[in-house]
């Protein structure tokens, strides 16, 4: 109850205010405007307002306005047991900590956390006036790190000022500034939520952008214990762990998340039920110093295409090899600036490949492995020997037909658009047959016409594409199984000859192609083909019914298509003839 009469109208203007309650010391009521698709929601505190049963009016005998707004949730206030001689009432931040012991809390404890701001001489930001939101690791997060580590700007990150942040309103994965983000730290909080089955759970991550000799950089995930606790100058939520603090190495983080509602636990379980296989993994994990571990999510585990190869020892290894970069920690701002974008992967010569998309501020970055596209959903959780991002997606076990794969792959954009208009596409959602696709990327398309402009400004306007259906299928193979980069420079390795390689005649839909492949000291792999080196910029995107191979050049000559005055299009005399035995042969 308080005792001003507000419309929801009323209360809807006062976005991260509050009103003075009628209960004893008069703690406030926080009231947060959140922005709706359909209408705008009120919370009062972490109770929402149902708009449709709000604004009841009527006036008390005195005469007085009074206003009846129905709440989803129980109201709880800060209170002292009974027994308490001196019960508390209204206290800021700073109250709540010191007297944690006169509270109704079991059956937490804080005064580990309390003695390091008592040490620090941090009480004055426990008790900043004004509305702002306060993180309290309670005591049993202190078991791994040490006291010490909890420093002044370990505290300062654990306040976001100017800002009452209750769980239910609160945007999640939005970031706010700490006090800890200065000229020479940058912190920043933002809260998650992890679903597991029936379950769910609200964490909150801190991300230190900046590193020095005694705070980490990377996200430090803490489960929020008790949430939305208000105060008198705020809300408090106690957490699991201390925010910024890094003490657990990977394969501890691994562990504690194995638990029920852990948002990496069925990562975990299938590592557990992967026996000795499980086993080496997480040896190798524990003895590296300096590792990325791409951890699927528990959503990814649902893909019923998992559950036979999970049963098979050698697969098993290889997925789970593919997500795990050793003596490398690849932050996310790196992998943006790392213009080549691909690492090697523990499954030896299988790279993972990055794709960073932006849309305004925000950075998504995707990752393949083994033709499957995983999103990072939430990156850079620190570790003392690496990092971990979570990812939407097993790699490893391709779930697209070849047609997906280029239909969803923003690298391969301009090949889908040019097989889409010549009806080219359509074979490749086939499952019976095996494709082997060499597909040019955007990047390729656009350095192709730089030397022959004119032919592919034509090939990619909609009167030329039966032109397009031709040079399209002189880059697709359909055999019974598909040509691996490996498969193909086997076959053009002859030791008998005194040369090393020879051409391979592999059957494309567009006569044959005659090409050889060189592997390079780096496992990347070069296409030479009539005297062009083409580089193979992602080799083995496998797909359910295929593979692909992305190249950084078409197979395309200055003489296979000239374009003239007297016709828009022709084709060299060799091609010509082929399309007329194609023709009698039908």
């Amino acid at each position: 109850m308080s005792n001003l009469a507000r419309t929801t109208d009323q209360l809807g203007l006062m976005s991260s205010s509050s009103l003075t309650s009628e209960l004893d010391g008069n703690p406030p009521l926080w009231v947060t405007h959140k922005t709706g698709d359909i209408h705008d929601d009120i919370y009062i505190n972490n109770a929402r307002l149902l708009i449709t049963h709000s604004n009841f009016r009527a006036k008390n005998l005195k005469g007085y306005d009074q206003v009846l707004h129905k709440i989803d949730e129980v109201l709880v206030p800060v209170m002292s047991p009974k027994s308490v001689s001196n019960p508390i009432y209204n206290p800021t931040a700073w109250d709540f900590i010191e007297q944690f012991e006169s509270l109704n809390i079991n059956p937490y404890r804080v005064r580990s956390f309390r003695q390091r701001v008592q040490q620090t001489k941090k009480e004055d930001i426990f008790n900043a006036e004004g509305g702002n939101t306060f993180f309290i690791p309670v005591d049993e997060g202190f078991k791994n790190s040490r006291p010490e580590s909890i420093d002044a700007k370990v505290i300062d990150g654990h306040v976001i000022p100017k800002h009452v942040l209750f769980t239910a309103p609160t945007t999640k994965d939005i970031s706010y500034d700490t006090l800890a983000n200065v000229d020479n730290m940058k912190v920043y909080i933002s809260f998650s939520e992890e679903t597991h089955g029936k379950s769910s759970a609200i964490y909150v991550k801190s991300h230190n952008r900046l590193a020095d000799s005694a705070h980490t950089k990377g996200v430090v995930m803490a489960e929020i214990v008790k949430a939305n606790i208000p105060v008198k100058n705020g809300v408090v939520h106690l957490i699991h762990k201390p925010l910024m603090v890094v003490d657990n190495t990977v394969k501890q983080f691994l562990e504690f998340k194995e638990k029920e509602d852990g948002p990496l636990s069925k990562f975990c379980q299938e590592i557990a039920d992967a026996g000795d296989v499980g086993k080496e993994f997480m040896r190798t994990i524990e003895r590296s110093h300096d590792l990325t571990l791409f951890a699927p999510s528990n959503a990814a585990w649902d893909d019923g295409n998992l559950k036979s190869l999970l049963r098979d020892p050698v697969k098993m290894r290889e997925i789970l090899n593919m997500h795990l970069v050793v003596d490398k920690r690849l932050y996310l701002e790196n992998i943006i600036k790392d213009h080549n974008r691909h690492a090697p992967t523990l499954n030896k010569k299988k790279n993972l490949y990055f794709n960073v998309a932006f849309a305004g501020n925000n950075k998504t970055l995707t990752v393949e492995g083994g033709g499957v596209n995983a999103t990072v959903i939430q990156s850079d959780l620190a570790a003392t020997n690496g990092i971990i991002h979570i990812i939407d997606r097993v790699l490893g076990v391709p779930y697209s037909t070849v047609l997906d794969k280029l239909r969803t792959d923003p690298l391969l954009n301009q090949t889908y658009i040019l097989g889409k208009r010549s009806g080219f596409n359509q074979q490749l959602n086939d499952t019976t047959r095996k494709f082997t696709y060499f597909v040019p990327r955007d990047k390729a398309w656009k350095d192709a016409s730089i030397d022959l402009p004119s032919a592919i400004k034509k090939l990619f306007m909609e009167d030329f594409t039966y032109h397009a259906n031709q040079i399209l299928e002189r880059h697709l193979v359909i055999s019974d199984i598909p040509y691996t980069m490996e498969r193909i420079k086997q076959l053009t390795n002859d030791t008998n000859l005194s040369y090393p390689h020879k051409e391979v005649e592999l059957p494309t839909q567009r006569d044959s192609l005659s090409l050889f492949v060189k592997e390079n000291r780096d496992h990347s792999f070069v296409i030479y083909w009539k005297g062009e080196e083409i580089p193979v910029f992602r080799p083995n995107v496998e797909c359910t019914n295929g593979v692909i191979h992305v190249i950084d050049r078409p197979f395309l000559k200055d003489g296979d298509i000239r374009v003239s005055k007297a016709s828009n299009l022709q084709f060299a005399p060799h091609l010509i003839m082929l399309l007329i035995a194609k023709f009698l042969l039908l």
